[in-house]
C-alpha cells in the first residue's frame, strides 16, 4: 500500500515519485498487454455499456430472448440427433427437448415467437436410421 501524500509536496511531484519508484522496483515489467497498440475503439460512438460487453465477450455469454436461445438449443439438438451413434441415443436427444418446447409453446412469448413445435420421435428415428443404415442393395 503506498504512503499518504505528505503536506506541502505538491500532488504531481508526489504521483510522479511514486511512478518512478514502482518502476524502478520493476512493478510495471510484464503487464499484459504491455507493448501492444490500445483498442481501436476511439473511432467508435462512446458506448456506456462498452465494459459489460467486454466483459461477456471475455466470459464467452450471450444473450439471448428465451424463444431465440431454445430455438438454437433445439437446432443443436436436432442436430445432434441426426449425428448420434444409436437410434436409442437420437431417440433420448430429442425426448429431452420436447419438453421444452412444448412449455415454451403455452406460455405468452418473452420476446420473438418461437417458431417450433415439438419434434416428432418416430420421424427423427426413421430419418436417422434411412442416413446410418442405407438399404442394401
Amino acid at each position: 500500500m503506498t504512503e499518504r501524500k505528505p503536506p506541502g509536496v505538491s500532488f504531481e511531484s508526489w504521483t510522479d515519485k511514486q511512478i518512478r519508484d514502482a518502476e524502478a522496483r520493476g512493478e510495471f515489467a510484464g503487464l499484459p498487454g504491455a507493448g501492444k497498440p490500445l483498442p481501436s475503439e476511439l473511432e467508435q460512438p462512446y458506448d456506456e455499456l462498452w465494459w459489460v460487453r467486454r466483459k461477456m465477450a471475455r466470459e464467452g455469454l450471450a444473450v439471448l430472448p428465451p424463444t431465440l436461445a431454445l430455438r438454437k438449443e433445439a437446432e443443436d439438438a436436432l442436430a445432434a440427433a441426426l449425428r448420434a451413434p444409436t437410434e436409442q441415443s437420437a431417440r433420448r436427444i430429442i425426448e429431452a427437448i420436447n419438453p421444452k418446447i412444448r412449455e415454451m409453446m403455452f406460455r405468452p412469448p418473452p420476446g420473438p415467437p418461437l417458431g417450433l413445435k415439438p419434434y416428432d420421435v418416430d420421424e427423427i428415428a426413421h430419418h436417422w436410421r434411412t442416413t446410418h443404415n442405407p438399404p442394401a442393395p
